[in-house]
């Protein structure tokens, strides 16, 4: 078992690489989308789109039981992950049959369909990564998948900056250097296992039985849903205005939602102190409170930072072929807040024997989302689907706050105490940027938007050294909540 202080570095280690993960991504799609136009930026990303949202029946849910069932009972894990690759061994040639055959189904022309079939191997290398990750989370050694992401990330960038450097950067070849990074996260996620398990875990065995799908079900329909609504506004823009339309929103898209993994370990240590205070409705309360308050002030300094200078971000590291990029942004970018007010929330149902409830929500949002595009994206187009994105976030934070128990005595008004200082300040610290902008160099206006946002936290009593103490308890129960040990 690792002592504290090895497992509080190893946490920072995790986040640091899950940031280099997520600052190499950006900025190598910021590459991809000057080098290679709107357009084929619209194809590139509708392709991956396509195999990730696919990819989904690859899994049905395993891997989580899989997790689950590997830290219960650490013995059996090399059978159960014999079983998990045996049902995935049936289910990827089907898989395949259907990436296969969707982009005829949809009308695709020949170039995206050529591309989203070169995928297909990103999704099979991604689904036995995510399995052999899955095991390695289950017997609590974390470090290996930020270390893997990371790596692959990097191989994927440096291979395809190689390609477009020495002007082959051609769309295949773009998608050949994410099947590179995929590739090794596969292998190198395997070896780990293998180091751990013996060789013999990567023989299939189909002896799983009814059970363990039963259990898998919940899980997969909240992955399903969550893959749906996170692209069918890529794949309404594509069916009605076409892939330039594609490669302009997932400017906006890419930008919004790089964020999410922020209040990740955050949450993941929230939901065993939830699960701890079952029972205790102050003590839920409390904690509930505590962590929409820390979320916001995650959140609101990006989404009214970005709102403020997404004309310069953009010009900036896309071009001016992408202005048309610029309000759909400035609309998307505050779906961000809703969905990190929702991660605490969706913490607590899980917590408290809601999760049904949590993933009908998410059912429910998929509907909202399919509904909201179909209608607004051939009124007003690229920004529809921004707006499309607003109102369904909305909504699944709205309805995980009204299926909050009871018994808590949490009402909105709550929600506005705790967060509302948070807001105001970065409306304030927004109008500031935006004046600012005008006479200084945009990054200038930066460091002047970060000090007016902390002098009105201040100010309106957001920020108080209550705060910080509360702060500096949360940082210690996410090292030992997410750090694993390592025997």
């Amino acid at each position: 078992m690792l002592n504290p202080q090895t497992l509080a570095k190893n946490t920072m280690f995790l986040t640091v690489a899950s940031v280099g993960q997520k600052v190499i991504a950006f900025l190598y799609f910021s590459v991809i989308a000057r080098t290679i136009g709107v357009e084929n930026t619209g194809a590139y990303f509708l392709a991956l789109a396509v195999v990730t949202t696919i990819g989904v029946l690859d899994d049905v849910g395993l891997t989580s039981v899989l997790i689950r069932e590997v830290a219960r009972v650490p013995e059996k894990a090399k059978e159960w992950t014999q079983n998990v690759i045996g049902a995935k061994c049936i289910a990827m040639p089907l898989t395949v049959l259907v990436a296969f055959f969707v982009p005829a189904m949809f009308g695709y022309d020949g170039d995206s369909a050529t591309l989203v079939r070169i995928a297909i191997a990103i999704m099979l290398s991604d689904t036995l990564s995510l399995t052999f990750y899955g095991v390695l989370r289950g017997l609590h050694v974390l470090k290996y998948e930020s270390l893997g992401i990371f790596v692959g990330q990097g191989l994927t960038a440096a291979l395809g900056a190689v390609f477009l450097l020495t002007g082959h950067g051609t769309l295949p070849l773009l998608v050949v250097a994410l099947i590179a990074g995929s590739t090794w996260n596969a292998v190198f996620s395997a070896v780990q296992v293998v180091r751990r398990l013996g060789i013999g875990v990567l023989q299939p065995s189909f002896s799983f039985g009814l059970s363990p799908l039963r259990a898998a079900s919940a899980f997969f329909l909240a992955a399903l849903f969550v893959k749906v609504y996170s692209y069918i506004d890529s794949f309404t823009l594509n069916a009605v205005i076409g892939k330039e339309a594609v490669g302009l929103y997932s400017v906006a898209y890419k930008l919004t939602y790089a964020f999410q993994f922020l209040p990740m370990a955050f949450v993941g240590a929230l939901y065993p102190t939830f699960a701890a205070h079952v029972g205790n409705i102050p003590a839920l309360r409390k904690t509930l409170i505590d962590a929409l308050w820390y979320v916001a002030l995650l959140a609101v300094p990006i989404v009214f930072g970005i709102f403020a200078l997404a004309p310069e971000i953009v010009r900036y590291f896309y071009g001016a072929a992408y202005a048309g990029s610029v309000l759909p942004l400035s609309i998307l970018i505050f779906v961000l807040l809703f969905i990190f007010i929702d991660f605490p929330i969706g913490a607590l149902l899980n917590a408290t024997g809601r999760q049904v409830t949590k993933t009908k929500i998410m059912g429910a949002t998929m509907v909202v989302n399919a509904v909201a595009n179909i209608v607004l994206v051939p009124r007003i187009g690229v920004p529809g689907a921004s707006v499309a994105g607003l109102i369904t976030f909305i909504f699944m934070c709205m309805a995980g706050w009204y299926c909050l128990p009871s018994s808590l005595g949490i009402r909105l008004r709550d929600l506005v105490r705790s967060i509302g200082g948070i807001v105001v300040a970065g409306i304030i610290m927004s109008f500031v940027v935006i004046v600012v902008k005008q006479y200084v160099y945009w990054m200038l206006a930066v460091p002047v938007g970060a000090a007016v946002f902390f002098a009105a936290l201040v100010a309106t009593k957001s920020f108080t050294i209550e705060h910080v103490r509360t702060f500096r308890h949360s940082l210690r129960s996410t090292s030992y909540a997410n750090t694993p040990s390592d025997s």
